[in-house]
């Protein structure tokens, strides 16, 4: 299965990557399905330390996530870290939505890869725990490497990039790529963002051939490094 209507298809490393506008990359050549930062039961981790938000942030996460999966039913499904916003999220996780995820799991491999917020893994989820996936010819892992950053699919810094558009400055989430390295926007609903100016991503890229991939209402835009503004 290649692009989805407003999808933009790039090389990352030489392997073919499908940005999603709703912000999930899929790998057509080997069936995998890439979504990283959900932050799944942040309301929840909020609560329990006093700070009420509306508790519905987990399964607007997951809807969405449905629907990219029954948009390229992938082979593999990859979850890139900070799955859930704290190490009780997973366990924690009401019976209703531990089968939401079950069922889109069914029948095919999920690998959640451990992240900063939830490094222990997850707990009576289907899937296997790891820090890292090595899986087609690209490494998989929450935070980028400054070491080795060749063929890396990461998250954690949750990329976002600001444009001008008819006379107004637009911020939008984004996949950020260089063709070596690429960056994925954070996909759970309560997740900011941060600006691919950043100091934190200082040394990812190089910014001759950084182009950011904005997530639109139902497309990508492709915004090169130099034309960002912020």
């Amino acid at each position: 299965m290649g692009a989805a209507t407003g999808a933009e298809e790039i090389l990352v490393h030489g392997v073919v990557a499908v940005c999603d506008p709703m912000g999930s990359l899929y790998l057509p050549e080997t069936g995998l399905l890439v979504v990283s930062d959900l932050h799944l039961e942040k309301g929840a981790a909020f609560a329990r330390r006093g700070m009420m938000l509306p508790p519905y942030d987990t399964i607007a996460t997951l809807n969405i996530l449905s629907a990219v999966i029954t948009r390229y039913d992938p082979k593999v499904v990859v979850s890139l870290g900070d799955n859930f916003h704290d190490r009780k999220g997973s366990e924690h996780l009401p019976a209703d939505l531990r089968a939401l995820i079950s069922a889109m799991a069914c029948g095919r491999d999920w690998i959640w890869i451990n992240g900063n917020h939830d490094p222990d893994g997850t707990v009576d989820l289907p899937g296997a725990c790891t820090d890292e996936l090595f899986y087609g010819g690209l490494v998989f892992r929450h935070e980028p490497s400054l070491i080795s950053g060749k063929g890396e699919i990461a998250g954690h810094l949750h990329p976002a990039a600001t444009v001008r558009r008819r006379e107004k400055s637009v911020r939008r989430p984004c996949f950020a790529s260089d063709g070596n390295r690429l960056l994925m926007p954070a996909f759970g609903v309560l997740a900011g963002g941060l600006d691919l100016r950043h100091s934190a991503m200082r040394g990812l890229f190089d910014h001759e051939r950084l182009v950011a991939h904005l997530l639109g209402r139902d497309r990508i835009y492709s915004v090169r490094y130099g034309s960002l503004i912020g």
